[in-house]
């Protein structure tokens, strides 16, 4: 199996490839404008971009608490405001110090103001590769969950078939049809329903009612491969042929059938640790 470098590996070689190509790029015009020696020239070009180290790291501490969403490119708007003038201060500073420079303080604003466009497009630029970096990140980690659950929920299918044979099989759920009444086995169940003090078992494109509360049910059949995906529905796993997340961080269960339920946040953990994967 090809290893994959991890994550935290691939951002710090992609930020210091950036940071490297960004001052070796500016050393460029500091050797022309000032004659300097190679490593002199890259030195005060690192120097003068060194600032926006500290900057992609508040951002990547940002969207690494909050994730790629509107909230924390709304944060990131904000702290933009203070930030970017102070970047280009700290740049005219390590500027004047470098040229020995004897600068007037309306001269370091203005000279911080004539670098407000370069760093409003570098915070632009580090605020943006942050977010397509932490999207890429949540999508290849929902895959990989992805991949696991459906190991797992090919596990729940497996278990299930075999105490299905076993001398101990769980017993039929004698459930009301219309006017009549049919034993179902837990197996061909794929979803109950709660509807007051009787639950609706759905199964093999059928529907019928048992005089049983969702909640005692529950008990009876977490054994048999179930499991509570939203306070009023419990749903059979090894009927679930697909998970696909949501974006309120829910699950989309496709079953067997085709029909669809929404395992909830609050009972996605449960549902994991029904998995075996908590």
């Amino acid at each position: 199996m090809k290893r994959r470098l991890p994550f935290p590996v691939l951002m710090t070689g992609f930020a210091a490839y950036s940071y490297g190509a960004t001052a070796v790029s500016a050393a460029w015009f500091l050797r022309r404008d000032f004659g300097l020696a190679l490593w002199p020239s890259i030195g005060w070009a690192g120097l003068l971009f060194s600032p926006w180290v500290a900057v992609g790291l508040m951002v990547w501490a940002v969207l690494a608490l909050l994730g790629d969403r509107a909230k924390s490119m709304g944060i990131l708007a904000v702290l933009a405001v203070p930030v970017v003038p102070l970047a280009g201060l700290t740049a005219t500073a390590v500027d004047g110090t470098m040229r020995n420079a004897d600068w007037s303080v309306g001269e370091v604003l203005n000279r911080s103001i004539d670098r407000l466009p370069v760093a409003i497009l570098l915070y632009t630029a580090l605020v943006a590769a942050g977010l397509a970096a932490a999207w890429w990140r949540r999508t290849d980690l929902q895959r990989r969950e992805m991949e696991a659950l459906r190991a797992a929920l090919e596990a729940v299918r497996t278990e299930q078939a075999i105490a299905a044979r076993a001398p101990d099989a769980p017993t039929p759920l004698i459930v009301s049809v219309g006017r009549g009444r049919a034993p179902v086995l837990p197996a061909d169940i794929e979803w109950v329903s709660s509807a007051g003090n009787y639950a609706v078992v759905h199964w093999r494109d059928q529907e019928g009612l048992l005089r049983e509360p969702l909640q005692q049910l529950e008990a009876r059949l977490v054994p048999a491969g179930f499991a509570r995906a939203h306070r009023s529905t419990l749903i059979n796993l090894a009927h679930v042929a697909e998970l696909r997340p949501l974006a309120d961080g829910a699950w989309r269960a496709t079953l067997d059938s085709g029909a669809e339920l929404v395992i909830s946040r609050s009972y996605r953990d449960a549902v994991l640790a029904r998995l075996g994967r908590r």
